[in-house]
């Protein structure tokens, strides 16, 4: 059983399927385990081992009879603790929201489970999504896979955690400026950041509702095809054939290749010319507008979060993480028509992106320009916290600003991440190309 818990989510389907792999010793299997880890209680904020039981049964009742719901049916994932679980505490990683119980299951959840997957529990966060580190003093910090002495990326750290630790064959996370492709990236994990509104975020303690997304965090470009299509209750992109061949990638310039320093350098270097040796070419490119729109997002985005917010932070501000308190704070400062104008800014920057974009396969980018921060030296020193979390969050962000689908995959460096960008709503061509350039990078 031990080497089901390496296998990635399509291929634990797939043995299930071929009744190889019962979806109970399955489930038993990964909760012995998450239950013996040592580093389960940074992971995994509560788990739901009835209810996965209960599920893991359906659904190998379910194979015995040829009645499977989905290639999924069957499979454990983990939930980042922002997705509503009835009955079980959804806490969003504050203590602000401690004993928060929903009634009812998010849609994305509701949706997985409708096509038989199990859930195995709930992974840590920073707090309420409002960091690319994954530092959460106020509940846990999940580990980095590659080092010990690290964050590990956020806000969906311990969705990262639970896959790359082999608690979790898959995770679900959600994204507002890199929130599932950073962690994704310094764990060496795939990481899908869906567009704007192609998955459900009802049922989701919100961030912010302009700018929230949902998506998975995987082993394998595959998986992640399977759990889109799983989450918004679709058809699975169809990945056959694909190859690089005659596809054309420009590698942004702007913003992206500042002050990224010599690791993540290196392995975008080298994951370029392992893109071209498999038949891409890449052209540069510069979209200036991207400068703007980045320089004027205190309006967007503190201000709509903060506006979400602040009379529950307000009541009990001493709950929260002194770091995260004044990144909310911030958006106190920003009136309606700095919010007015910001959207009308952002909205001409996002028709010169699209307009640059036109005729590519894929933009391409460094996914963080750092690696992962040392966890003691983010507790003792607020500078550096502020300026490796807006380093970290400053490449994924462009994508959310930018209204646009985004994939990060391993470059087989630790922790150094390639990101692609597709237009919006076409993540079934962004998967084509992502599974080619994931055979390319392998």
């Amino acid at each position: 059983m031990q080497e089901w818990l390496s296998k990635s989510a399509s291929d634990l389907g797939r043995a299930i399927g071929a009744g190889e792999i019962d979806p109970v010793n399955l489930a038993h299997a990964f909760f012995d385990r998450i239950n013996a880890h040592p580093l389960r209680d940074r992971i995994y904020a509560r788990v739901t081992e009835d209810r996965a039981m209960a599920e893991a049964q359906a659904a190998s009742d379910r194979t015995k009879t040829g009645a499977r719901l989905s290639p999924l049916d069957g499979v454990p994932l983990s939930w980042k603790d922002l997705f509503d679980t009835a009955g079980v505490g959804t806490e969003a990683g504050s203590k602000l929201l401690v004993g928060r119980v929903p009634d009812a299951d998010a849609v994305a959840l509701r949706n997985a489970t409708a096509m038989g997957l199990v859930c195995l529990g709930k992974t840590h966060m920073s707090e309420l999504a409002f960091s690319g580190l994954g530092y959460n003093p106020s509940t846990a910090t999940p580990p980095c896979v590659n080092d010990d002495a690290a964050v590990p990326g956020g806000s969906s750290s311990g969705a990262a955690a639970s896959v790359a630790f082999g608690l979790a064959p898959a995770a679900i996370g959600s994204d507002t400026g890199g929130s599932v492709r950073i962690p994704a990236a310094w764990n060496d994990m795939v990481g899908l950041k869906t567009t704007a509104g192609r998955v459900s975020i009802e049922g989701c303690v919100p961030l912010s509702l302009k700018f929230d997304t949902v998506g998975p965090l995987t082993r394998t470009v595959e998986d992640a095809a399977a759990l889109l299509a799983i989450l918004e209750g679709g058809r699975v992109a169809d990945l056959r054939g694909a190859d690089l061949r005659g596809k054309r990638f420009a590698a942004l310039q702007t913003v992206v290749l500042d002050d990224v320093r010599d690791a993540p350098m290196a392995a975008y270097q080298f994951a370029l010319e392992r893109l071209r040796a498999a038949g891409a070419t890449i052209e540069p490119l510069e979209v200036p507008e991207v400068v703007g729109a980045m320089e004027n997002t205190g309006p967007l985005l503190p201000g709509e979060v903060y506006g979400l917010w602040r009379d529950v932070i307000e009541a009990n501000p001493d709950a929260m993480y002194s770091e995260i308190l004044e990144r909310f704070r911030l958006g106190g400062a920003f009136s309606a028509p700095d919010y007015n104008a910001a959207w009308a800014q952002l909205d001409a920057a996002r028709a010169a992106w699209d307009a640059a974009a036109t005729g590519f396969d894929a933009i391409l980018a460094p996914t963080a320009p750092i690696l992962p921060p040392n966890l003691e030296r983010l507790n003792a020193d607020s500078a550096y916290y502020k300026t490796e979390n807006l380093l970290a969050l400053r490449n994924t962000r462009i994508g959310n600003l930018m209204g646009i689908c985004a994939l990060t995959l391993p470059t087989g460096v630790p922790s150094c991440g390639i990101m692609l960008m597709g237009a919006p709503d076409c993540e079934e061509a962004l998967l084509r190309v992502g599974v080619a350039a994931e055979a390319a990078l392998a």
